[in-house]
């Protein structure tokens, strides 16, 4: 069992949150330096458990819950790292199906901190210039103490950012690796082509792991290229992730036929029945390289097949053999997706969505469409963005979808003011019915009106927040 090489103090829940929001956002350089070195003065906490790794613009989260709830059904003590959160830090770290206590989470933060503190004393004695330390690195390394000294068997780690140079990516466990899709997010730090992003998620895949490609990475053909290159350079052979039928993937792939590539192997799916309400049932059939399962349900929107079959090759692929199919078929009907797709209320119905850019949101629309064809039947919309967001590429596909519109504004200092919002909703052919400057009063004026909240993770957290008290909403990101 693993054990800490040194004492730390005992520190509150609300004293590792103070120490979080002291880090830096971000790191002048990027690097995986920093984190390796605090893993390595920490005793290599990673390497006491085994690691899947996960990246991708839009589904990663989802895949790995479902990844974690199909390893954990299948005997294994399972951890999951995810983020953001939507109410409260600990959400981030699991253990077993359940975020981690506060006093673990805090004990892991205050570990964390205490190894950067050491290797920077040592990089300044030897006259070097002391690293960056950052939030996430302060909560992936403080996530590798709290899963070690947990004793699990295996830890699905979701990268928060790109996956060259994110704090997962210094973890020295990794066996299996997968890659849900990309999309034109955080431009200004991955790049401003599909292309660049995919080659920033493309390092992930490196020489002896195995890799899932999902549905998302297969067009266009230039930006699938980067992919299949990594692999060859590495000398791994990708398992392809493919639907059936293109329409069982609307709105996970960009424009455009997936190449057959008959020399490499494929994973398939087929949706054979679609949700006719919302929290209605998704079925899909899955073929692995390894077997079949039928009838695979979910009570999720149908474009969470994707995730689901993603989920099921990789799990695979980490075993190294076929899963139990009983097993599977409990792991991913009680698998819980907070904040996608989301019923927070049941009635009237109030559902959440943490849709936060353009392609998330095209997705987001093909459920709604899905359960809800006419558009004068569906609920209000209540839109809240941040914005460093593609702001006009959100509102240009909501706008028309939904037959009244309510804007807010998050309590983020990203925050887009709800005014800005509502003249973009105007300009888009859709005028508000009403503004309000924070998620609570919106919320509390729409009383007993079944709506739909979406436009970014912290809305889709702050409304959970309203609806799920018995969640505290403590030191929830502002990201």
């Amino acid at each position: 069992m693993y054990q800490l090489p040194f004492d730390v103090p005992h520190t509150t829940y609300d004293q590792a949150l103070g120490i979080l929001h002291s880090a830096l956002r971000f790191g002048i350089c990027p690097m995986l330096e920093s984190v390796e070195d605090m893993l390595a003065e920490l005793g290599n906490p990673d390497l006491a458990f085994r690691s899947v790794q996960i990246a991708g613009t839009n589904g990663k989260t989802s895949t790995a819950r479902f990844t974690a709830a199909i390893l954990r059904g299948e005997g294994m003590r399972t951890a999951l790292y995810t983020s953001p959160e939507l109410v409260s830090y600990t959400e981030r770290m699991e253990v077993g199906g359940s975020p981690v206590s506060e006093d673990a989470f805090a004990r892991g933060i205050v570990a964390a901190r205490e190894a950067g503190r050491r290797v920077n004393a040592k990089r300044t004695s030897a006259g070097e210039r002391p690293y960056d330390i950052t939030e996430f690195d302060l909560l992936t390394v403080a996530a590798c103490v709290v899963f070690a000294e947990a004793g699990v068997d295996v830890a699905v780690l979701e990268c928060g950012m790109g996956g060259r140079w994110d704090a997962t990516s210094a973890v020295k466990s990794i066996r299996s690796v997968a890659i849900t899709g990309i999309g034109l997010d955080h431009m200004r730090i991955l790049g401003d082509t599909l292309e660049k992003i995919a080659g920033e998620k493309a390092a992930i895949i490196r020489c002896g792991r195995s890799c899932v490609l999902g549905v998302g990475t297969a067009t266009p053909d230039t930006m699938e290229d980067v992919f299949l290159d990594q692999c060859s350079c590495e000398g791994v052979v990708p398992t392809l992730l493919r639907p059936e039928v293109l329409a069982d993937a609307a709105g996970e792939m960009h424009p455009g036929i997936p190449r057959a590539h008959a020399d490499l192997p494929h994973a398939m799916y087929r949706v054979v029945e679609r949700p006719n309400r919302i929290g209605g049932s998704l079925v899909l059939d899955v073929r692995t390289t390894r077997a079949s399962y039928a009838e695979v349900s979910a009570l999720k929107p149908v474009y969470q097949a994707a995730n689901i079959a993603c989920a099921v090759q990789l799990a695979e692929d980490y075993l190294g053999r076929p899963l139990d199919a009983e097993k599977l078929f409990g792991s991913v009907v009680t698998c819980p997706t907070p904040g996608r797709f989301d019923v927070v209320r049941a009635e009237p119905v109030a559902l959440v969505d943490a849709c936060h850019n353009p392609q998330s949101v095209a997705t987001f629309l093909t459920a709604v469409r899905g359960v809800a064809p006419v558009v004068e039947e569906r609920p209000a919309l209540l839109c809240a963005v941040l914005a460093d967001k593609d702001v006009e590429g959100i509102v240009r596909l909501l706008a028309p979808e939904f037959p009244r519109a309510f804007c807010t504004q998050t309590s983020s200092p990203r925050a887009l003011s709800a005014e800005e919002l509502a003249k973009l909703f105007e300009a888009a052919g859709n005028t508000p019915v009403g503004t309000f400057g924070s998620v609570a009063e919106a919320v509390a004026a729409l009383g007993d009106e079944s709506f739909v909240a979406c436009g970014s993770i912290t809305t889709a957290g702050e409304v959970t927040g309203i609806f799920r008290p018995g969640v505290q909403n403590r030191g929830a990101t502002v990201c």
